[in-house]
């Protein structure tokens, strides 16, 4: 089994840093960048997209509301094709500091409250992902399994990596569950590893309701920004590589 270990990086904002992107870079194959819009600023962004560079790391826009005080994890009303253009100006900031970094953006994610409204509304997701699309159709769309982000990107002609994200619970539908409730996020280090475990033995992953849900994915995510980051992708990657599995950039799996 090949599979990308992601994490979203370059989630500072000018002298306030948030998470350990240095070292995590030394543990992942590729990484969501903040794009400036919930998280991220010019310099963080160069920053981080060069040390990724230079270490082979795959680069990707993490695109989000324009809600840096709620970190994007706040629901905003706008009309879709405003949506759209948002995200064309998080990506084409990014994908210029690429160019000028000698690599590319290869995949795009969408964050917080902006990913979890368009993975259920395709009036959403589908005008924003046709821009990625008009923008560069080479591009692979990251989602949670099942998604209308998925749909939209499929009926582009987009590839779409599916993402486990081993940090967070599931809904029997697929869907994240909603991090106002309680357990939405997954604390415990050991429960990660379990989870991660069990996905790689028999491609499933226990949701909320204590439903096995198959999910076929090509990417496992662990979020910079959660205490003890850094030691968990450490722990996940030996979990994957102990088991059998192989991490592997995105680039390489397609």
């Amino acid at each position: 089994m090949k599979i990308d270990l992601n994490a979203d990086l370059g989630e500072g904002y000018g002298p306030w840093k948030m998470g350990d992107d240095e070292a995590l870079l030394d543990v992942i194959t590729s990484a969501n960048v903040a794009c400036g819009y919930h998280a991220g600023d010019p310099v963080i962004m160069d920053r981080v997209v060069r040390a990724a560079a230079h270490r082979g790391i795959d680069v990707g826009a993490h695109v989000g509301f324009p809600d840096l005080l709620g970190f994007g994890r706040r629901q905003m009303q706008a009309d879709p094709a405003e949506l759209s253009r948002y995200v064309l100006y998080q990506l084409g900031a990014l994908a210029a500091i690429a160019k000028v970094a000698g690599t590319r953006v290869g995949h795009l994610s969408f964050h917080g409250a902006l990913g979890n409204m368009s993975a259920v509304d395709y009036q959403l997701a589908a005008p924003m992902v046709q821009a990625v699309a008009a923008f560069d159709p080479s591009i692979t769309i990251c989602a949670t399994t099942d998604t209308q982000i998925e749909v939209a990107a499929r009926e582009c002609g987009l590839r779409v990596a599916n993402a486990f994200l081993a940090d967070r619970a599931y809904e029997n539908d697929g869907t994240l569950v909603s991090r106002k409730k309680a357990g939405a996020v997954i604390e415990s280090p050991a429960a990660v590893l379990a989870r991660v475990e069990q996905l790689i033995a028999d491609g499933t992953v226990t949701t909320i309701d204590g439903q096995r849900l198959a999910i076929d994915v090509q990417q496992i995510l662990v979020h910079g920004d959660t205490p003890g980051a850094v030691d968990l992708a450490r722990a996940v990657r030996r979990s994957i590589e102990s088991h059998g599995g192989e991490v592997a950039p995105l680039s390489a799996l397609f």
